[in-house]
């Protein structure tokens, strides 16, 4: 390869396109590169050192999908030249939300005005009332991206119904978002598919629910006559210490903690969770512990034992 170009694509992470390389090389230098293997075109206009593919290649995925994530960000950003930004799982992807899948379609959002179109490996998707500035698009990791709440939104339906979930309830708990920006967001999509589901979460996260398994108990389990109106995540501090409990009954003072399927099971996590019990015993509270198999498979004995507990606080 010419060491000009070599030079430029090494300063450049392997990337590089048509008209950065035809600034310092002539283009037959470029066709050259090209035709001998030392550069690959990945999408129109742009290049790559071979050694960036990492997906053994198969008929079925181009070029672009067999890029690892960031590099195939840079590259479909060059490509994009500025007409759409990151967005839907891609968006997600860079926001840290969801992990990325080996071969799986880039995704962009335009202005419908703009001309981009989708190709093999890239989807587009058009939009009328997109503007490609803030607020509605924003810097994250040194990409432009669609913003958080209208990226949450838009992927929704394009998710298995069993991966639907976890990325909106993570951007909430990370404090990304908050539930009702992001019923803002859904308010402007009128006709999402999903939507009522959706909506459904949104009022979960607003109740204060911060896991699968605590909504899960919202709608299965700590619901119906007797229960009383918990606090969720409530805000207690004792001895100088901050704790949040899952579910609260002040007048009972009794705390329900959902012990999940994974973390809980830990003997380190183990003995955390019995100290904290421990000292929240000492200004009065009962801490009441349920496994995830128990909320999952015995529900109705779940709540029989949750009703029986309150009762007796009581006297």
């Amino acid at each position: 390869m010419n060491p000009v170009l070599r030079d430029l694509l090494d300063r450049q992470g392997g990337l590089v396109t048509r008209g950065t390389a035809c600034q310092v090389v002539p283009e037959w230098t470029l066709e050259q590169a090209c035709s001998s293997g030392g550069l690959l075109r990945v999408l129109p206009e742009v290049f790559v050192a071979p050694r960036l593919l990492e997906v053994r290649p198969t008929g079925a995925v181009p070029l672009i999908g067999r890029l690892a994530p960031d590099t195939a960000h840079r590259a479909v950003l060059a490509w994009a030249d500025g007409r759409a930004v990151l967005s839907h799982a891609s968006a997600l992807h860079v926001w840290g939300l969801l992990p990325p899948v080996a071969g799986a379609p880039l995704h962009l959002s335009a202005p419908a005005i703009s001309g981009i179109r989708s190709r093999p490996g890239v989807l587009v998707h058009r939009y009328h009332d997109l503007v490609l500035e803030p607020p509605h698009v924003v810097n994250r990791r040194g990409l432009p991206v669609i913003r958080l709440e209208r990226t949450l939104v838009d992927t929704w339906p394009l998710l298995a119904c069993d991966d639907r979930r976890a990325p909106v309830i993570r951007a909430v708990n990370d404090r990304l978002t908050t539930p009702a920006r992001l019923v803002a967001a859904l308010a402007r999509a009128p006709r999402l598919p999903g939507r009522a589901e959706l909506r459904t979460l949104l009022a979960r996260l607003a109740q204060g629910c911060r896991s699968p398994l605590e909504i899960w108990g919202h709608e299965r389990v700590f619901t119906g006559p007797g229960m009383p109106a918990f606090r969720r995540q409530a805000r207690v501090r004792v001895g100088g210490r901050t704790m949040y409990l899952d579910l609260f009954a002040e007048r009972e003072r009794v705390a329900v903690e959902l012990d999940g399927a994974t973390s809980h099971g830990d003997p380190g996590q183990r003995e955390i969770d019995l100290r904290r019990d421990a000292l929240l015993a000492t200004v009065g509270i009962l801490t009441v512990r349920f496994a995830h198999r128990r909320l999952v498979h015995e529900p109705d004995e779940v709540r029989r034992e949750t009703l029986a507990i309150l009762a007796a606080r009581r006297g």
